[in-house]
């Protein structure tokens, strides 16, 4: 049971960005860190893997199966995508825009199941007493916020999360990672993290992927990854790991 990437390649017009991205088995139940520096490709792995940039070359499977094939409407449904900006609409209340997310693929008849699954959601991260705020009056936290909970108040196979805690306080980072966690072992579900901080992905992974110029150049256990010399070449800076008792592996990074 899980998703594997092959041989996958993409293009912009005159802008090769992916070039033979290979990874995989990433595995149900697990959370998978997706790191590398800005433009490495991340958030274009991520939009074909959930299809929003169907013309790539090469294969993605979940379980088996091939995603090329389906629909638009089916593969949405098996992978959901929370991209890094948040596109605020200030005419929605917070409840709104997250009730609009669990029923844009099933019909939109409320039901009290719908009701029940977005207050709970809303409440899990805290911000449940936003649910009648305006969505575009809120801090960029408190958007990236409500970001998260319209991707977990789905039911996919596939969670994508590009860069989740980027505007978040230190607090809210531990929060919003933990509640993926959670949830990603809960629901059986295969989730992939873009992380520019590099903690985060040792605190919180279970498998990662070092992504440079449009390829994989390490993948595995977070330890072994972030102690892979291709790290510090990559980001172009000196790594040094440090594990601590009781807070586990962390990263420390000086210019060379």
């Amino acid at each position: 049971m899980t998703l594997r990437v092959r041989n996958l390649s993409f293009a912009y017009p005159r802008k090769p960005v992916l070039h033979d991205v290979n990874a995989g088995p990433l595995k149900r139940g697990a959370v998978t860190a997706l790191i590398g520096p800005n433009a490495a490709g991340k958030s274009t792995l991520f939009r074909c893997i959930a299809g929003l940039l169907p013309k790539y070359t090469g294969r993605i499977a979940l379980d088996g199966d091939a995603l090329e094939p389906l629909a638009p409407r089916a593969r949405v449904k098996r992978v959901t995508f929370m991209p890094q900006f948040f596109a605020a609409n200030a005419a929605l209340s917070v409840f709104d825009v997250v009730l609009l997310a669990r029923k844009s693929l099933s019909g939109w008849a409320v039901e009290r199941a719908d009701i029940e699954a977005v207050a709970a959601v809303l409440d899990d991260f805290g911000i449940g007493h936003l649910s009648e705020a305006d969505i575009g009056a809120l801090s960029g936290g408190q958007q990236q916020m409500v970001s998260v909970c319209q991707a977990l108040v789905r039911e996919p196979s596939v969670f994508l999360f590009d860069e989740p805690t980027s505007a978040l306080d230190l607090k809210h980072q531990l929060e919003i990672m933990t509640a993926i966690a959670r949830e990603t072992r809960r629901r059986n579900a295969v989730t992939l993290v873009a992380l520019h901080d590099l903690n985060l992905a040792a605190r919180f992974a279970d498998h990662a992927l070092l992504m440079r110029q449009g390829r994989i150049v390490a993948e595995g256990a977070p330890e072994a990854v972030l102690a892979d010399e291709a790290l510090g070449e990559t980001y172009g800076v000196t790594i040094d790991l440090i594990t601590h008792q009781g807070t586990g592996l962390h990263v420390s990074a000086s210019l060379r």
